[in-house]
This record gives C-alpha cells, sequence and structure tokens, in this order.
C-alpha cells in the first residue's frame, strides 16, 4: 500500500446557511455545522484510505464566532495521520458573510474515522507523509492527541504514554 500525502485527501465543501438551518436568532445550530463536519471529514478519510470509514471520535469543537443566516461556510478538512486502521482528520471551519467582505475562522476539530472492509470489519490504511511545517506539526503531534483519545475513553492507561504520564497524576 502506497503511502499518501495530506493533499491527496484534501476536502472543501462550501454551504450556505439557510433559515431553516438556524436557531431563532439568527445563528447556524451547533448541530448541522457537526453534521456538516463530519460530512466533510468523512469525504477525506474516504479519499485516503478508499474505504468506508465510519466516524470513531471527535475532539473538543468549539464555537468560537457565531456563523449568521446567509454566510457562507467552507470546510476544509486534511488526514493529519494514519495509523492502523484508523485516520485523524482536522478540519478547520471558515465563515464569510453575506457580502463576502469578512471572512473569519469560526471553528475547528479533529475527528478520527476507522475504514472498514466491505464485511465492515476494520482494514488497513495507507501510511501519511506529511510535506509541509504544518502538516509535521499536525503529524507529530497526532500521537499525543491519539493517546489523550484512548486514555479518556478508558482503553489505555496513563502510565502506558510517557509524554501523557504527568496530566494525570
Amino acid at each position: 500500500m502506497e503511502p499518501k500525502r495530506p493533499k491527496d485527501s484534501l476536502t472543501i465543501m462550501t454551504e450556505m446557511v439557510m433559515p431553516n438551518d438556524t436557531n431563532p436568532i439568527g445563528n447556524l445550530m451547533g448541530g448541522n455545522l457537526m453534521k456538516w463536519m463530519d460530512v466533510a471529514s468523512g469525504i477525506c478519510a474516504r479519499r485516503h484510505s478508499n474505504a468506508v470509514c465510519v466516524t470513531a471520535s471527535v475532539d473538543s469543537v468549539s464555537f468560537s464566532n457565531p456563523i449568521k443566516v446567509g454566510d457562507a461556510v467552507t470546510l476544509v478538512a486534511k488526514v493529519t495521520r494514519a495509523f492502523n486502521t484508523s485516520m485523524e482528520v482536522h478540519i478547520q471551519v471558515h465563515t464569510e458573510n453575506a457580502t463576502a467582505t469578512e471572512k473569519v475562522e469560526s471553528n475547528e476539530a479533529f475527528f478520527t474515522f476507522v475504514a472498514l472492509d466491505r464485511y465492515l470489519k476494520p482494514t488497513k490504511v495507507p501510511e501519511l507523509t506529511p510535506e509541509t511545517d504544518k502538516e509535521k506539526e499536525l503529524f507529530d503531534a497526532a500521537k499525543r492527541r491519539r493517546e489523550l483519545r484512548l486514555i479518556l475513553a478508558g482503553r489505555m492507561a496513563p502510565d502506558q504514554s510517557p509524554e501523557l504520564k504527568a496530566l494525570f497524576k
């Protein structure tokens, strides 16, 4: 299986916030944004693995800027690291107001996906070869984020992660 680069699975998706996507004060509902993030990240994971992928986890999603009705929402997803059968995908969310005069980063998160074979069993995914300094930074930190997810899920003991052990003492 040939390694892939982050740009091989880059996914960019744009949605327009319509009135039925918003809450009573005209802001995009968080659940709708989470759905769009999941879709864009899932497409990215599928492109990397060439397999059906399911969401395994989502790191904290912070809502730093409101997204209003009429705004264009652009989601940019890239695989940051591939493990055995799973991949971490970083997604950034940017918004443009209705007149396209202001572009703002409103959210970001890390999603983890597991690739499945035709029998719906986890299947091996290609390795990832980061190229840019930012991609290398995200790649290196992905191991710590993965270990933290596993510890918080009760699937790894804190003392099994030398880098994170100090956080749990």
